[in-house]
């Protein structure tokens, strides 16, 4: 008759069931799970811990008062946009340009406003010299027809800068293409009245300085 075992020997690495103790036996304590560091095996026969390990790592500090947010951040208003910032008169730009370009340059600058968003009708553009090309041809269609499109006040308008019916618009453009040194030099302050929020002054820089009597 074959030897059985008082206890069947399970080997932890077998899978299956676990064998159940027998009475007045006391079962072994599991083996701990390997962690970061290494963790001293309890005595044989303690109970099991009843708490399981927190997860490794450090503490989470304690949470405070939540901050209140930052007060919103005021500023002081702003010029709009073209002004120089105070009321002394609008903002002057010059763009270098020969007499003879300076209409080319006055057009590119009209361009430019559009694409910015400026409305057509509040650009006024004043020549010194000769008629701007689209005056010209409008003018061919009678005076009131050029005029009444001078009054409706919905697109770009071109004049001579000696027209005294042309009234002021927001922006002023000069193209300072020829003429007498006085004409420009009643051009230019009366374009500066004429202006709301800019004037820009399309020429040569060191005429429009002797002009104006200001150092070159």
């Amino acid at each position: 008759m074959p030897l059985i075992p008082e206890e069947p020997q399970i080997h932890e690495s077998v899978p299956g069931p676990r064998a159940t103790p027998a009475a007045g036996r006391t079962a072994p304590t599991p083996r701990p799970v390997p962690g970061p560091g290494p963790r001293p095996a309890p005595p044989r026969g303690a109970p099991a811990a009843s708490v399981r390990p927190g997860k490794p790592g450090p503490a989470a500090p304690p949470r405070g008062p939540v901050a209140a947010p930052p007060a919103q951040r005021t500023s002081s208003p702003q010029p709009p946009v073209g002004k120089t910032g105070t009321a002394a008169g609008p903002q002057l730009q010059l763009i270098p340009a020969p007499a003879a370009g300076a209409v080319d340059a006055a057009d590119e600058a009209v361009d430019l406003l559009l694409d910015s968003g400026r409305a057509p009708g509040e650009i006024l553009v004043l020549t010194t010299g000769e008629t701007h090309p689209w005056a010209a041809h409008e003018l061919s269609f009678g005076e009131a027809s050029y005029w009444a499109q001078h009054d409706a006040a919905d697109d770009v308008f071109y004049a001579d800068a000696g027209a005294v019916r042309a009234t002021g618009r927001p922006v002023v453009i000069v193209a300072v293409n020829g003429g007498a040194d006085e004409v420009t030099a009643q051009a230019l302050p009366a374009a500066m009245a004429r202006a709301g929020t800019l004037l820009i002054v399309c020429g040569d820089p060191q005429r429009i300085n002797t002009v104006l009597g200001a150092p070159a």
